[in-house]
């Protein structure tokens, strides 16, 4: 998520098989969670949520998804989207029952390895009963036919509004924290990645843009277009997005070989070629500082939705209603790395992705002759002892308040803190370590303090306590 996001904060066809169930509403909380079942003890029956204790009902348990493959028709004009999602899984329990996280749509059918199955609604839980228990260990598709309108999360308290949001001319898709569930059925929390296939059917003259690499363009039965993206890298749910609109679009490699797309909205299209231009720059220079480049294309979109925020969809981050300048796309490139291929376990350490990626606009300034980090670092702390980043310990993020500044500026002092007390040598091959020891996995806030101690040969756990977990200005 990128910088824009903290300022944003302060202000504010279908498958056809055997089954019942019924259209689910949810209750929205601040976060989109919803207050759905929790009742988790039945044997055979895979828990409601992932088991995120700030996030009790994101995600699921007894199973874990291989692989996504998403047919999905929309209509911009009705905002009537008609999927079909095959989701293929293998079950870490015996499973009698199962959840999927959906939010909204009527839910046509629902499939398990081919057998029509039942299923229930409840807030944003979609409960299925195969026809036949699955064994724990057993690899399973599950295909469910849903349509209707997308609805996305709306007054989040730091976001506003997030998921699938329709647009005039198409839709605007970023889904972090847990809006992946506005617009496909799944896993819905970072800690289950899977490989994704989208095949996006639109109407003539609307381009549709999604994760990793453009696999074919077809024309589709009535004068639409069907767009076929491949993103072969595990990613997180949140990250996926299907991006539709009226775009101009630029295409190439980076000067270090890494293929590239920059796609705005006609009212953005003077930005066009320094998106494209600058995405490539900043791309290869992470690339020296953080090691290789963990996808097989970068870039960034500009769509027309004024959003407030940008977030780092893998390999197209999204910019909502505004021209990204170079620190906000250094930020939203950063990602790739330490949010996109290197995901957290639990929210709570979400400072291991905002924390990075604010640094890296630090990094990025000193890199291009501005302040250097030293320079922003010390101008973050002379805030008042009374600043209300002190009184938020970056390193246990609220689910209330995930996006709070202190995650992104407080997070990075104290990777500022880290350089200062391991040095430079040791503080990048830090970085350039932890990004290939967990290269396309999920880490936690301890993984990383371990990594720094080994590395660094010293003691710091007073360092990151009073940096990430004191409710207190540390000293300097």
């Amino acid at each position: 998520m990128g910088s824009m996001t903290r300022r944003a904060a302060a202000l504010l066809t279908a498958l056809s098989v055997l089954g019942c169930g019924a259209t689910g509403e949810p209750s929205q909380g601040a976060t989109g969670s919803d207050s759905g079942p929790t009742d988790t003890a039945e044997p055979g029956v895979g828990a409601p949520g992932i088991g995120d204790p700030d996030f009790p009902l994101d995600g699921n348990g007894g199973y874990d998804v291989a692989h996504y493959a998403l047919r999905i028709g929309y209509a911009p004009a009705r905002r009537r989207l008609d999927g079909e999602a095959t989701i293929q899984a293998r079950a870490t329990q015996a499973l009698s029952r199962f959840n999927l996280d959906l939010r909204g749509f009527t839910v046509g059918g629902v499939s398990v390895d081919g057998a029509a199955a039942t299923f229930t609604r409840k807030g944003d839980e979609l409960s299925v009963t195969p026809a036949e228990p699955l064994a724990r260990g057993a690899e399973f598709a599950v295909k469910v036919a849903y349509s209707g309108t997308p609805r996305p999360v709306r007054g989040s308290s730091n976001l506003g509004t997030y998921g699938f949001i329709p647009t005039a001319d198409g839709a605007f898709v970023t889904a972090e924290p847990n809006g992946a569930k506005t617009w496909f059925p799944g896993n819905d929390h970072p800690a289950d990645k899977a490989t994704f296939d989208f095949e996006i059917t639109v109407p003539a003259g609307v381009t549709a843009l999604a994760n990793g690499e453009l696999v074919s363009r077809t024309a589709a039965p009535g004068g639409g277009t069907t767009f076929t993206w491949r993103e072969a890298h595990p990613m997180a749910t949140y990250l996926a997005t299907a991006t539709m609109g009226r775009f101009t679009l630029r295409e190439g490699r980076t000067a270090g070989g890494i293929r590239s797309l920059a796609a705005v909205d006609p009212r953005f299209s003077s930005a066009l070629g320094e998106l494209y231009r600058r995405s490539g720059e900043i791309t290869d220079h992470w690339v020296t500082v953080f090691g290789p480049y963990p996808f097989s294309s970068t870039g960034g979109v500009v769509d027309d939705f004024s959003a407030g925020y940008a977030l780092e969809n893998q390999t197209k981050p999204m910019y909502g209603g505004f021209e990204p300048g170079e620190s906000i796309i250094a930020h939203e490139l950063a990602h790739q790395w330490f949010g996109n291929s290197l995901s957290i376990e639990r929210w709570e350490d979400l400072w291991l992705n905002e924390g990075f990626a604010t640094y890296a606009e630090w990094l990025w300034s000193e890199h291009t002759g501005g302040d250097t980090a030293a320079q922003r670092f010390k101008t973050a702390h002379a805030r008042p002892a009374n600043d209300p980043i002190w009184s938020y310990p970056p390193g246990d993020a609220r689910p209330g308040d995930l996006f709070n500044e202190s995650v992104y500026t407080r997070g990075a002092m104290t990777l500022h803190a880290l350089r200062r007390e391991i040095g430079d040598r040791a503080f990048f091959t830090l970085l350039k370590t932890w990004a290939a020891e967990h290269r396309h996995g999920n880490v936690t806030t301890e993984q990383f303090t371990a990594l720094a101690e080994r590395l660094s040969g010293k003691r710091l756990g007073s360092l990151f306590d009073a940096w990430l977990f004191q409710p207190r200005r540390p000293s300097a």
